[in-house]
């Protein structure tokens, strides 16, 4: 890692220091403590932007997360730093985009043929097959421990933090609580459990090694909104960050008996899997678990709740429309995702925004809400939302941009940038570029690429930029490449 770059020692110590030289007699730092904001951060996966009733559904049933936005902020223009997790997840906790990391694509489990390198270090170089066109960077397998995270930046004002559910950042010396947190409860290295039923097993895949088996047959859901109750309940008396990242509503598609029984009598919509539809009503439910316990602590009115997805519906569970597409593709479909921020007395009750926000956008946010320094010595990619949630002006940001270096089934590499009601896609196989006015197609139909190549040039032109200044790795030429080369057949086993 660069000089250029504070590990998390250097932060936390420097943020020590420059509390201790304030000098703030003891009784004051305690009462000050006590008074600041809690945070809940709830980030759900692959939910869909319309998958809420309170973002148009007439098939799902969220009352909680409608209460949610009812009392906060619903944005419409929220997007994911990927259209994949992984990505996502590292952005929400670092405030950089995934380009400037190295994790542009979901990272693989061990049991999936992940592997710690026997050097220890993120991959570097290229791969790739004789049947493609472009070698492709390697993804990172971990989020790398000098990269500062928000428990991190948290820690020293006082706050305790915990993970529950989905963290697919790494293998075991990258889980949650080697990255900042206090507590961790079902991170590991899984994108997705064996099973969603105690004890969470499948033939070959033996459970979630950080979460224990408690009840036979219990819903792995049901159990993160228990665990998150009782951090909150064990930790009311100081300032806490709660991160509730639910497996849910990733494949393997499963739910509850009687919820999936109550979706197949229902009248169906353009959204229909009654299976799907029970799994986000579970987490409808943990939502209104986590929120009647702060209502019934007095915390409700000092928490800060933010509610998203780490990339669009997955096109095999829901339906996104009006939007294009679905998860891991660049329209909008693939990164556009639900966000609600509930914060009271800063917040209006049932306001709604229109600006482009993003993942990285959620550290400076906290960081600015508590008081907190962003970390000094590198890159920031986010801006704080507060003056947007304040609506008290607007962001100074002129574009957000996306990188996706890699193959993934149909979908070649690609890099996108939004900028003002514009939104360029550049693929680096194939047709070279879309272009959308998103103001007036949102459904991404019609290409303006032909009738507006100065538009194109102009986009092509910031994203290039971005792609330099943040060291995005880009796909290259393949001098292997055969059209017609094809990988051996296995053997059948005998």
């Amino acid at each position: 890692m660069s000089s250029y770059y504070f590990n998390r020692r250097d932060f936390i110590k420097a943020a020590s220091m420059t509390v201790v030289s304030l000098a703030v007699p003891a009784c004051t730092r305690i009462s000050h403590r006590l008074d600041k904001l809690n945070f809940v951060f709830i980030l759900v996966d692959d939910m869909g932007w319309t998958d809420a009733g309170c973002c148009g559904s007439r098939f799902y049933e969220t009352p909680n997360i409608d209460r949610l936005a009812a009392e906060g902020m619903r944005f419409t223009d929220a997007y994911a730093s990927c259209a994949v997790c992984s990505p996502t997840r590292a952005s929400i906790m670092t405030g950089r985009y995934p380009a400037r990391i190295g994790i542009t694509d979901w990272i693989r489990a061990g049991f999936q043929g992940g592997k710690v390198p026997p050097d220890r270090k993120n991959p570097s170089g290229y791969a790739g097959g004789k049947n493609r066109k472009l070698l492709c960077p390697r993804n990172h397998k971990w989020l790398e421990l000098d990269d500062i995270t928000i428990p991190e930046a948290l820690k020293n004002e006082g706050y305790t933090s915990c993970f529950i559910g989905k963290w697919h950042l790494g293998f075991e010396d990258w889980y949650p609580d080697k990255q900042g947190f206090d507590f961790n409860i079902g991170g590991c290295d899984y994108g997705q459990p064996p099973s969603y039923f105690d004890p969470y097993y499948r033939k070959g895949h033996e459970g979630i090694p950080t979460l224990s088996p408690r009840q036979k047959g219990e819903y792995l859901t049901d159990r993160e909104g228990d665990e998150a109750v009782r951090f909150i309940r064990n930790h009311r008396n100081k300032p806490f960050f709660l991160y509730l990242s639910n497996y849910a509503v990733h494949t393997p598609l499963q739910g509850k008996k009687e919820l999936i029984e109550k979706y197949k009598a229902k009248k169906p919509t353009n959204q229909k899997n009654p299976v799907y539809a029970a799994m986000l009503e579970s987490v409808d439910q943990a939502v209104g678990k986590v929120m009647s316990e702060l209502n019934a602590l007095n915390l409700i009115d000092n928490t800060v709740i933010i509610f998203t997805s780490d990339n669009g519906g997955y096109l095999r569970a829901t339906d996104n429309a009006p939007l294009r597409s679905g998860k891991g593709y660049p329209y909008e479909g693939g990164i556009r995702v639900p966000l609600i921020i509930r914060w009271p007395d800063v917040v209006k009750a049932g306001s709604v925004c229109h600006v482009p926000v993003t993942s990285v956008d959620f550290f400076p946010t906290i960081c600015e809400a508590v008081g907190v320094p962003l970390p000094a010595g590198r890159a920031n990619d986010g801006l704080s939302l507060v003056p947007l949630l304040k609506q008290a002006g607007p962001l100074n940001r002129d574009a957000i941009f996306w990188h996706f270096p890699h193959y993934r089934g149909r979908i070649v590499p690609y890099s996108i940038v939004r900028c003002g009601d514009w939104k360029l896609i550049k693929r680096y196989e194939g047709a070279a570029f879309e272009l959308f006015n998103l103001k007036n197609d949102l459904s991404e139909k019609n290409d303006r690429s032909a009738e507006h190549p100065e538009k194109v040039k102009e986009l092509d032109s910031k994203l290039t930029a971005w792609l330099k200044a943040t060291n995005a790795r880009l796909p290259k030429t393949n001098p292997e490449y055969d059209p017609t080369w094809s990988p051996p057949k296995k053997k059948k086993k005998k």
